[in-house]
């Protein structure tokens, strides 16, 4: 499905599928809301110089409302039902490629190296700004309860900062050794987090975010560039680079690879599930967005399907004009 403008680059976050059903995607200058319960297409926003490209979009845990970050270091918090920009400041001194929004803080990345922490109800209101990573942010994760925040940047380094704490992260880990941008906290076990590294590391290692302790290592043969979990099963998808420009699922604890999904020709550098857990979106360098059904939910048991699963005509018609 044909994704006109989709970026190449690895430090951004353009993709995200909200509590509400409505997926926001970010193709250059351009931020689009498709609402996948009626296959309405609306144009959010548009920024006004031709240099100042979309960097990253996150939704608010409700559902309701856009993160919006660009070039020009903008982070911007927009309505969606409205469609109308709520609020805006110039926080950082870099572009801003990554965003966690979590409750009540939203958290935003940036080449400058620093993650600061936002009220989104008084955007312009900095709580905090964390200044331990040494390069490009370029993933934020909240845990499922708040109280812990994973980030991971250009510096090869994750660090799990506690909410508590804000002066300083409680675990600076350099166990990877390339860019880390794939973070994902598991909602299965507590305290659990995988993250993934880039072309020189290509391992997702498991943690134990609460002793600091890595608890698995797979090497994937392949750059990392997203992970998710699944909502009803303990597995993994991730998202790869070259060679095969898959995805992939793994069991956990067992790491058995249970399948590779391909189709993209370039490496796959977004993801994002579905409210009811069953489908993954997928945005490659190919400037192709495919859906897979990966984990279909059937009398309380999830059953991953291997394949992907044709589109409906209203899913097909809607994306194809997002461009």
């Amino acid at each position: 499905i044909n994704a006109e403008y989709m970026g190449d680059d690895y430090y951004l976050n353009l993709l995200d599928w909200s509590t509400s059903n409505t997926l926001v995607v970010a193709l250059n200058r351009t931020v689009y809301l498709w609402n996948a319960d009626s296959g309405v297409i609306q144009q959010l926003y548009t920024t006004q110089h031709d240099n100042n490209v979309v960097t990253a979009v996150n939704w608010s845990p409700d559902g309701t409302m856009v993160a919006v970050g660009t070039n020009e270091c903008d982070v911007q918090i927009w309505d969606a039902a409205a469609v109308r920009q709520v609020g805006s400041v110039k926080a950082h001194a870099g572009r801003v490629g990554s965003f966690a929004w979590g409750s009540p803080l939203l958290a935003s990345g940036s080449r400058d190296a620093t993650i600061m922490l936002h009220d989104p109800r008084a955007i312009t209101n900095t709580v905090a700004t964390l200044s331990s990573h040494a390069q490009e942010v370029s993933g934020l994760k909240w845990s499922s309860e708040y109280t812990q925040l994973a980030s991971g940047g250009n510096d090869n380094a994750l660090l799990i900062h506690d909410a508590q704490r804000w002066d300083r992260p409680r675990f600076h880990i350099r166990a990877h050794t390339a860019a880390v941008k794939a973070l994902a906290w598991s909602p299965h076990q507590p305290n659990l987090l995988a993250s993934g590294g880039g072309t020189q590391d290509r391992t997702i290692r498991f943690w134990n975010t609460s002793s600091g302790a890595c608890l698995h290592t797979i090497d994937t043969k392949s750059q990392v560039c997203c992970a998710l979990w699944s909502k009803h099963s303990n597995e993994l998808i991730t998202s790869h680079g070259f060679v095969e420009n898959q995805l992939s699922i793994w069991k956990y604890p067992s790491l058995k690879k249970v399948a590779d999904l391909t189709g993209h020709t370039s490496r796959v550098l977004h993801m994002a599930m579905s409210p009811d857990g069953q489908t993954v979106v997928s945005a490659a360098a190919d400037e192709t967005i495919r859906f897979w059904k990966c984990f279909a939910f059937e009398e309380g048991r999830c059953k991953m399907q291997k394949k992907s699963e044709p589109c409906s005509p209203i899913m097909r018609d809607t994306i194809y004009r997002i461009r």
